[in-house]
This record gives C-alpha cells, structure tokens and sequence, in this order.
C-alpha cells in the first residue's frame, strides 16, 4: 500500500504474486481498488462480473462465490470493479467496519490454504485501506525513486499503528520496494540511498527498475512473466519473490 497513486502498488501485487506462484507457492490476490487495475492485469472481464470484492463486502456473495479460483497455475483473485466506490458509504456505519474483508475471506481460508494472500490498496487511506491492513500480517510500501517519495509515509505509518493499537491486531511495516528506479538518473540513487538510511534493513535489496515491459504487460491481460519472461521486470520480480521467501513470514494466521 501506498497513499500515493503511480508508484507500482498494482505492479507489485500482480508481478510478485506471479513470481511466487512460479516458486510453488499458492496465491490468492486481493483487488482492493475500485480502479480494478489488478483484476485488469489479469484479464478479468470486469463489467461484467456478478460477484467481486464488492458483493462480498456487503453481504451478497461468498468468498468462495466470489474468488476467481485458479486463474492462473497456482493464482487466484478476488477481482474488483467500479461497483467498489459505494462500498466505504455502505459500511460506514456498519459493526466492525474496519474488519469486514477479514471476516468475510476468514471460513474460505480456513477451508483453502493459501501460502500468500496479497492485497493490492487505492491510493487513499480510508476504510478499503483500513480493511487490507486489518486482513493482513504484513505491510509492503513501494516507493517511487524520486524526490516525494517519502511525503505521506508519516501518515502511512500513523494508520497502520491506529489499526495495531484500536484492533489489537498485529500487523507490521516490513518490506519497502524501491520502484521506478531509473539506473540513468543520479536522482533515482539518491533517493534509494535515502530510503535504505531512513528505514534500515526493512528495504528489500532488490530493486524494480523503470521498465517498458512491464508497463506493457498489463495492456495485455498478462503477468511480465507471461509477456516479456527474459526482461529485466521479470528478473527483477524473480529476485523479488526470493528476497520474500528468504525472509520467511510471520507465524501467525487470521
């Protein structure tokens, strides 16, 4: 999550989950943003979906329902669309607002095991971003490497702190991805080297470098696996993915 919008958050998602999925790992992706890029990424239709992340908020769908099994070998989603802007109004005043996508996901994963579930947020911080960070263990930020990137992070960090400290729910900041690096550019080093200084060794080493191809494969449905495999995106996510399993996870389950 990021509240900041074009900093890679969709890309991550979609790529890291990918590059998992390649590695044996069983994924289950989560599109938590109206603007349904994810779904998009992988070529869900989403105009004309009958159930989403949406009729599971409310109440109109399962999980099971809901999730789009297998999408690719070893990925699932849970898609998104447009529908998604009515739901902060329809649960704003509802019990236990902030913890409705953990309970609604929480029998279907019970039933499935997944190895990793990956919630791709919107560019905000209001109750769909609340919901992700209350469904999850972990927060990963991509930051662009450039010179805004770390304006908003003290808010960021505030929320995630409100939901450990209201909820009682433990969830940590641990993995920051340096994004959109430009290797051409004395700024996109700069700005990494202040990342790595600010947040220590919760920056991941490996680095998603500014890449055409993976600005493409969305267009296409497809993951940077699927549409440019020998790229550099798709060794970048490769190291990405190793990076993750190398650090292991947190013990705790939902």
């Amino acid at each position: 999550m990021n509240q900041k919008g074009g900093v890679g958050k969709t890309t991550c998602a979609a790529n890291l989950g990918a590059a998992l999925a390649r590695e044996g790992r069983r994924v289950l992706l989560v599109d938590v943003d109206p603007q349904a890029n994810l779904s998009l990424h992988f070529n869900v239709e989403i105009y004309r979906l009958e159930r989403s992340i949406y009729t599971l908020l409310i109440g109109q769908s399962s999980a099971r329902e809901s999730i789009l099994l297998e999408c690719r070998e070893k990925v699932s989603i849970l898609p998104s669309n447009i529908d998604l802007t009515g739901a902060e109004l329809e649960l704003v005043n509802a019990v236990g607002r902030e913890t409705a996508l953990r309970s609604a996901l929480l029998p279907f994963l019970q039933e499935e095991p997944f190895d990793f579930v990956l919630f791709d947020c919107p560019p905000s911080l209001g109750l769909l971003s609340l919901n992700a960070i209350a469904a999850a263990r972990e927060v990963f930020i991509p930051l662009q490497t450039e010179f805004f990137a770390l304006q908003g992070m003290t808010r960021l960090m505030e929320v995630v702190d409100l939901i450990r400290s209201r909820l009682g729910h433990t969830v940590e900041i641990t993995g920051i991805i340096s994004t959109l690096y430009d290797v051409r550019t004395n700024l996109s080093r700069e700005v990494d080297e202040e990342i790595r200084r600010y947040f220590g060794d919760k920056v991941f080493k490996s680095i998603v470098h500014a890449n055409i191809k993976l600005a493409e494969a969305p267009s296409h449905g497809k993951t940077i696996f699927e549409y440019a495999p020998d790229s550099k995106g798709a060794a970048d996510f490769e190291a990405l993915a190793q990076e993750v399993l190398s650090r292991g996870g947190p013990d705790a389950q939902f």
